[in-house]
């Protein structure tokens, strides 16, 4: 029974409805109309799934069928990377072999252009401590090259670089961190002037037709020494293959496909690091510049500037207030007063004066000259540094004793233009050509160059403060040094060189036939000022015959001396010494310049100590090869007689 209601429950017989007399039949669910939708989107869903599947096939045909090697190229290229081996400089070593500079091993960042985004650029540069407008600056000018070069971001990594490249290696994997060996340079600005610096390539040097072979993040020399030698000193970069994850991870090297750096070449120099030491340590807390050379071969023994900076801040990138504190320095570090620096030379020029006069003619070594303490010339009285004066005083004497009025007196008998013969022919107005960048030249007057320059005639009195080394005279310390050495060598001049092995050439060698008679008077003078009892004794060295003269040179005239002044500017004269040892045939001549030292006897000091160590130094080598050679001879003795011992 339960089952027969179930049946009926189950079965109704629904008259059709009528349109007309049902208003529910508009409600009624339209199951036609159903079905046909339904089977409209399978119908798009079974089109999608062909187009999709063709798509894929498609790509399928272009990737393993079409052009299989240019895509497994590309993605071979994702997988393995080119990185450049940095090639390490060339050191720089002393006369002796020893070590000025050398690279020590750091960590530099490469920035990879393969995916980069330009406004990661701004981020990275805040990270690092870089300027964003300079980045992004690099980051144009290196845009047309290919995009597998990288741009050489940043050297010597600190820790907060490192920190921050390995936690956004994610964020940023176009960051890549390789090894390289940037410079070490010595503590203390030693030498600065002499070895320079080196720095990135700047677009004008890769303008210019000297640096034709660099790129863009090449790293070259910028001066002194670095730039002079740039080619020699300069390796070859090399190459590496790696693998890298997704992340740009290094996970292999492949040392076969490895092309290794080829590091530059080794530098000998002149320089002699225990004289540089000595002359380093004599111009502490000087303003100023030594120069010691050997006036025999030209070679340059030390050479120092004062103030001086530290080359090291410019080994990576140099911070924006190192860099100020530098360039807005009144006393101007940067310069090398030894090559660059120029002033009148003071007394220092007389020696010279004596030589024009007795060359001339115009003097002999017995002229006198009577010194109250002035004397007057064309209505206009010059004053003798003696206020007291000097006497009556001959050549030896007028050298010995500095006297102004003696060397105006005879400046004034032989004229501008035979004193601008002598100062040409010692070298004044003219590079003496040392291999160092920026050489200046100073200035010789004469007529002919005041009609060129001011476009007047010369006046007679302006001859007598040229013949004390005054007036439009001006020179650089390594002028003084190569004209007083050849002087002293009966004139035969070498061009000043810092590179050791270099051969003297006919170019580098200038000789001038000199009466020795006249040499010997000059140089007889300048012992007597160390060694009589004139303005040098300071720079006496017992047991030496050492040959100088002193000199003190004002910086204005006296006008403009009391506008400096009057605005608190230093107007004390500069100090300068020159001297060389021994009297014949000198091994060494040293200048120092002393600026605002007011007398030559204080710069007199700072050359003694350089040519003391000189000899000091020569004296030590001489005995070790007495001591080497004694030992030596005692061996032979006993191997010669059989005798059983043990050396």
């Amino acid at each position: 029974m339960e089952t027969e209601l179930r049946s009926r429950s189950i079965v109704v017989i629904v008259p059709p409805a009528d349109r007309n007399t049902d208003p529910n039949f508009l409600e009624q669910p339209q199951l036609h109309d159903d079905t046909r939708f339904a089977a409209g989107k399978i119908a798009i869903f079974q089109y999608s799934t062909v187009i999709i599947f063709l798509f894929l096939i498609s790509g399928f045909w272009r990737l393993q069928v079409q052009s299989p090697e240019k895509y497994e190229e590309r993605a071979e290229q994702n997988r393995i990377k080119s990185r450049p081996l940095y090639a390490p400089r060339g050191r720089i070593l002393d006369r002796d072999g020893r070590i000025i500079v050398d690279n020590h091993v750091s960590s530099a960042l490469l920035l990879t252009r393969e995916n980069l985004k330009l406004e990661d650029l701004k981020p990275i540069a805040e990270g690092l401590d870089l300027n964003a407008v300079d980045l992004q600056t690099k980051v144009g000018r290196i845009s047309r090259s290919p995009k597998y070069v990288p741009i050489r971001l940043k050297d010597e990594l600190s820790p907060a670089d490192m920190a921050f490249v390995n936690s956004h290696r994610d964020v940023f994997p176009e960051l890549d961190v390789i090894s390289s060996q940037p410079r070490l340079y010595p503590h203390d600005g030693m030498m600065a002037h002499v070895i320079g610096y080196t720095g990135e390539v700047t677009q004008a040097e890769l303008d210019s037709a000297d640096f034709a072979k660099y790129k863009q993040g090449d790293v070259v020399g910028q001066f002194g020494i670095e730039r002079e030698y740039n080619d020699t000193l300069t390796g070859v970069d090399g190459q590496q293959r790696v693998e890298v994850d997704n992340r740009g991870q290094v996970r292999q090297e492949f040392k076969m496909d490895e092309k290794p750096a080829v590091p530059g070449k080794d530098l000998q120099l002149t320089i002699d690091l225990d004289l540089q030491a000595v002359a380093e340590i004599a111009m502490d807390g000087k303003n100023g510049a030594v120069v010691a050379l050997d006036p025999r071969t030209g070679e340059i023994l030390a050479m120092v500037s004062r103030p001086t900076f530290d080359p090291n801040k410019f080994t990576g990138r140099i911070s924006t207030k190192d860099w100020n504190a530098i360039n807005n320095n009144p006393d101007k570090p940067m310069m090398n007063r030894a090559i660059q620096a120029q002033f009148a030379p003071g007394s220092t020029f007389k020696p010279i004066v004596a030589l024009a006069g007795l060359e001339s003619g115009s003097i002999n070594e017995q002229f006198s000259v009577h010194c109250p303490g002035y004397v007057t010339l064309y209505g206009h009285t010059f004053h003798c540094w003696q206020k007291g004066g000097h006497g009556t005083l001959s050549l030896h004497n007028g050298i010995v004793h500095s006297c102004d009025t003696y060397f105006y007196t005879i400046g004034n008998k032989m004229g501008i233009d035979i004193m601008a013969q002598y100062a040409d022919m010692v070298g004044f107005g003219h590079p003496t050509g040392v291999d160092l960048p920026g050489e200046a030249v100073g200035g010789v007057p004469s007529p002919a160059e005041v009609l060129h320059k001011y476009h007047r005639k010369w006046y007679a009195g302006e001859t007598v403060p040229v013949a004390i080394g005054q007036g439009d005279l001006t020179v650089t310390p390594i002028q003084l040094a190569r004209a007083l050495g050849g002087l002293a060598m009966g004139g035969v001049w070498y061009r000043p060189h810092l590179v050791k092995g270099q051969a003297p050439s006919a170019k580098d060698k200038t000789e001038w036939p000199l009466d020795p008679v006249h040499v010997e008077d000059v140089v007889d003078g300048m012992y007597g000022v160390v060694n009589e009892g004139g303005t040098g004794v300071r720079g006496a060295i017992p047991g030496l015959d050492f040959c100088g003269k002193t000199g003190s040179a004002q910086l204005e005239s006296l006008d403009k001396a009391k506008e400096m002044a009057a605005k608190g500017l230093n107007t004390k004269e500069n100090a300068w010494f020159v001297g060389f040892a021994p009297r014949r045939d000198p091994e060494i001549v040293a200048v120092a310049l002393f600026e605002h030292g007011e007398h030559g006897q204080f710069a007199a000091t700072i050359v003694r100590d350089v040519v003391k160590a000189y000899f000091d130094k020569k004296a030590r080598i001489q005995t070790w090869l007495q001591q080497h050679s004694a030992v030596s001879a005692s061996v032979a003795a006993v191997s010669t007689l059989g005798l059983p011992g043990r050396y």
